[in-house]
C-alpha cells in the first residue's frame, strides 16, 4: 500500500496510531490493510503467540479485525517448517495428518500453513496450545482445515488454485482494504433498498442496498425456468448501475437462484469482494460448474465461462457466523445461521454509526431438521427485515408424521422385494434423507438394506463432512465421536457403470438416491426408466415438482390414475417421436422435508424476532403467497403485545421498486 495514501487518510492514520500505541514498535515490521482485516507483520514469534489479550483489546478499541503474521524473513524455510511440523504432530497427535507432503500446504505470500487434518479439535484444546506451539516454532501461521473422510475434488482443487494465485489474492485484498478502511466522504443519512429480482416471484434473487457511500448487492441469482431471458436475470441493467460500480456482493447461500450469476458480474467489470460462509463458497463453485456443464451438454449458450467462476472464487472472502466484518467504509456485515442448506446465512447489515440496520433472511428454515439447526431470530438491532415468503400461503405436513410415512413406504417395498428410487436435490435434501434413513436403520425400525447414492450428491456430501460445525448439534457430535452418519455401512457410492448395474440387477431390495430431484436429467431419469415396469418398486419424490418437469408429469399422472383405479401412463420423447410409458411402480410424494419455512414457521419467526423491526419487506414468493403472508404478518403485529407502540409497516414491492429510509 502506498505510504502517502495512508498518511493522507485520517481513518488509516488513526488505525496505525492505535496499533503503534498498543503494540511494541520494535517487533512490528509492517502493517497491511488486507480486505476487512488489518494484518500486522512482526518479527518476534514469542510475541505473536502470547499477545492474544492485547490484540483482542486493540480490535475492540478500533472496531477492526486484526491478524498477526510473522514477517517472511523470520519464518523457517518451507522444507524445515514441514519437517518440524510433522515432528511436532508425530509426538503430540500421531494420527492428525497422513502424508506431510500432501497435508501441509504452505502459502508463502500470506505466511500461512494449511494443515489438512481429520482431528481439527486438537488444535483448539488447552488454550490452542498445539496451534501456538507450531506458530512459535516455525513462524508459519497455522490454518487448520478438516480433511473430510469422503474425498472432495472441489475442496482439493480450490485449495490448490487459491495457493497458486496467492500473490494475486494478496494484491486484491490490499486493494479492498484501502476502500474499506478510509474516511467516509458523504454524510447523507439515507439507505435505499431496490428489488432487482425475486420479488413477487421465486428465482433470480437480488437486492441492491445503497447508501451515499456504498453500493452492495445481496445475492445475484438465476432463474432457469423463466419464460423469457429478461425474467431469468436480475435487472441491474435497468437501474443504470454498472457491475464495476459495486463495492461488494453478499451471498446468503449456494442455490443457483441466489448465486448463479455471480461470475457474470466479473465478466462485466466487477472487481470487488464477495462475502459468503466458507461452505457456501465451496458449494457455490460446485453448482456453478455443474450449471455450465449442463449448458454445454445441451448446446445452450451461457453468459459466463469457467474463467469467471475461478475469478469469483479468488475474490470470495469467507466469513464465520457471528463475526462482524467491515465490508465497505460505512457497512458492517454479520452472518447468522439460516437453517436452509449447509452454510446458509441471514445477513445483518449495520449501516453507518447505528443509522440503520437491515436483516435479510435469504431462504431460511425456522423449524427443526435432522441436518441443520433452526434459524436464529435474535439480532443486535433490526430496523428493516427483508423476509422470504416461499410458503407464505402453505402449511407443510407434520414432519414427524411425514418421516413415519416415508419409512413405512420404504419398509413395504422392501418386504415385497422391491427397489425404492428417491430422486432428490443434491444439496441439502439428499443429506437430510440420508440422515433419516440412517437414523431408522440404527434404531432397528428399517432393515439395513444397501443405499446406493449417485450423481453430484456424493461430492456435496463430501463437502458436508468437511464442515460438521455447520450441521445440527446432534450430527456434529456424532461426527466428532467418530460415528459419521454419512459413512454408514449401508451407504454405497455409485462411481462407475458397474456399480449402477449392480444396483439395478440385484434381486435383493435396495434404496437408490440420485439426481435430479425433478427427473429433469441425470442418473435418476435412467433409473426411473429401468425400474418403472415392476410393480414391486416404488418411486418417492421428496421435493416439490415444478410444473413442466418430468417429475411433475409422473406425479400428476399417478394421482389421476390412483383416483381412477388404473395405472399411470405418460408420453415421453424417444428420439424423433413420442411414446407412451406405462408406469407399473408405485409413485408417492413426501412434502415434509422442505428447507423452507412454511406459513406457521414464518409467522412464528415474526412473533419471536428480537428486536422488533419497524419495516418488514416480503420477497421470494409468488404473489398469492406474498399477499397471504402479508395478511398474517399484519395480524401478528396487531395481536402481539410486544409489537404495541410499534408503527411497523409491511411492504410487498415488485421487481424494480425501491424503498428509501432517511435517518431522523
Amino acid at each position: 500500500m502506498a505510504r502517502a495514501a495512508i498518511m493522507h487518510d485520517p481513518v488509516r492514520l488513526m488505525i496505525l496510531k492505535a496499533i503503534y500505541e498498543n503494540l511494541p514498535s520494535s517487533v512490528i515490521t509492517k502493517i497491511e490493510f488486507e480486505g476487512p482485516e488489518i494484518a500486522v507483520y512482526v518479527k518476534d514469534r514469542d510475541f505473536a503467540v502470547t499477545s492474544d489479550d492485547i490484540i483482542r483489546r486493540l480490535a475492540k478499541t478500533i472496531k477492526k479485525r486484526i491478524v498477526l503474521r510473522i514477517d517472511e524473513d523470520y519464518r523457517l524455510p518451507i522444507t524445515e517448517a514441514r519437517k518440524r511440523i510433522a515432528e511436532i504432530l508425530l509426538q503430540s497427535a500421531p494420527k492428525a495428518i497422513g502424508n506431510p507432503e500432501e497435508d501441509l500446504v504452505f502459502d508463502e505470500v500470506l505466511g500461512e500453513v494449511v494443515i489438512k487434518t481429520s482431528q481439527p479439535s486438537i488444535f483448539l484444546t488447552d488454550d490452542r496450545a498445539l496451534y501456538k506451539y507450531i506458530f512459535r516454532e516455525t513462524g508459519w501461521r497455522p490454518v487448520v482445515v478438516r480433511k473430510p473422510p469422503l474425498r472432495s475434488e472441489i475442496l482439493e482443487g480450490e485449495l490448490r488454485y487459491l495457493i497458486s494465485k496467492s500473490e494475486y489474492r494478496k494484491k486484491f485484498l490490499r486493494r479492498v482494504g484501502e476502500r474499506i478502511h478510509r474516511v467516509v466522504l458523504f454524510r447523507d443519512d439515507f439507505v435505499r433498498i431496490t428489488a432487482l429480482g425475486g420479488f413477487k416471484e421465486v428465482g433470480r434473487s437480488a437486492i441492491l442496498v445503497e447508501t451515499a457511500e456504498s453500493k452492495v448487492l445481496l445475492d445475484f441469482g438465476f432463474n432457469a425456468g423463466a419464460p423469457t431471458p429478461s425474467k431469468a436475470v436480475p435487472r441491474l441493467d435497468v437501474i443504470g448501475v454498472r457491475p464495476d460500480e459495486l463495492d461488494a456482493v453478499v451471498v446468503t447461500h449456494a442455490h443457483l437462484d441466489h448465486c448463479g450469476l455471480i461470475p457474470y458480474l466479473f465478466k462485466y467489470g466487477f472487481d470487488g469482494p464477495v462475502y459468503a460462509t466458507q461452505a457456501t463458497r465451496d458449494l457455490m463453485v460446485l453448482l456453478q460448474i455443474d450449471l455450465l456443464q449442463i449448458a454445454e451438454r445441451e448446446g445452450k449458450p451461457f453468459p459466463y465461462d469457467y474463467y469467471h467462476i475461478r475469478k469469483a472464487l479468488l475474490h470470495t472472502i469467507p466469513l464465520r457466523y457471528h463475526v462482524t466484518t467491515d465490508i465497505t467504509s460505512d457497512i458492517r456485515l454479520t452472518f447468522y445461521e439460516a437453517g436452509h442448506i449447509l452454510g446458509s446465512a441471514m445477513a445483518h447489515l449495520h449501516i453507518g454509526d447505528g443509522m440503520h440496520n437491515i436483516v435479510y433472511t435469504g431462504d431460511f428454515k425456522f423449524g427443526t431438521t435432522r441436518l441443520l439447526n433452526r434459524a436464529e431470530f435474535r439480532f443486535p438491532r433490526v430496523d428493516t427485515l427483508i423476509m422470504e415468503s416461499t410458503y407464505g400461503n402453505k402449511e407443510v405436513n407434520n414432519r414427524e408424521e411425514e418421516e413415519r410415512r416415508f419409512i413405512e413406504l420404504i419398509k413395504k417395498t422392501i418386504e415385497r422385494g422391491g427397489k425404492v428410487l428417491i430422486p432428490t436435490l443434491a444439496v441439502g435434501r439428499a443429506q437430510e434423507v440420508m440422515l433419516i434413513l440412517v437414523h431408522y436403520m440404527r434404531s432397528g425400525e428399517l432393515p439395513e438394506v444397501p443405499v446406493y447414492v449417485e450423481g453430484m450428491i456424493n461430492e456435496v456430501t463430501a463437502i458436508h463432512t468437511a464442515y460438521p460445525e455447520y450441521l445440527s448439534r446432534e450430527v456434529r457430535e456424532m461426527i466428532y465421536r467418530g460415528e459419521n452418519p454419512f459413512m454408514h455401512p449401508s451407504i454405497r457410492i455409485v462411481d462407475s457403470r458397474s456399480t449402477r448395474e449392480e444396483a439395478i440387477d440385484t434381486t435383493e431390495p435396495v434404496i437408490i438416491m440420485a439426481t435430479s430431484g425433478m427427473l429433469t436429467g441425470g442418473p435418476a431419469v435412467e433409473y426411473f426408466y429401468l425400474l418403472s415396469n415392476d410393480p414391486k418398486n416404488t418411486l418417492i419424490f421428496v421435493n416439490y415438482q415444478v410444473e413442466g418437469t418430468l417429475g411433475r408429469k409422473v406425479l400428476d399422472a399417478a394421482t389421476r390414475a390412483r383416483s381412477a383405479g388404473t395405472k399411470p401412463v405418460i408420453n415421453i420423447p424417444r428420439g424423433d417421436r413420442v411414446e407412451p410409458l406405462k408406469i407399473e411402480m408405485e409413485v408417492h410424494s413426501i412434502e415434509g422435508f422442505s428447507g423452507h419455512s412454511d406459513r406457521r414457521e414464518l409467522l412464528n419467526f415474526v412473533r419471536l424476532i428480537y428486536p422488533k423491526p419497524r419495516r418488514i419487506i416480503l420477497n421470494h414468493g409468488e404473489p398469492a403467497a406474498i399477499e397471504a403472508l402479508k395478511s398474517g404478518v399484519i395480524n401478528v403485529i396487531r395481536k402481539d403485545k410486544h409489537w404495541r407502540g410499534k408503527q411497523a409497516e409491511v411492504i410487498t414491492p415488485d421487481v424494480l421498486d425501491s424503498v428509501t429510509y432517511w435517518a431522523a
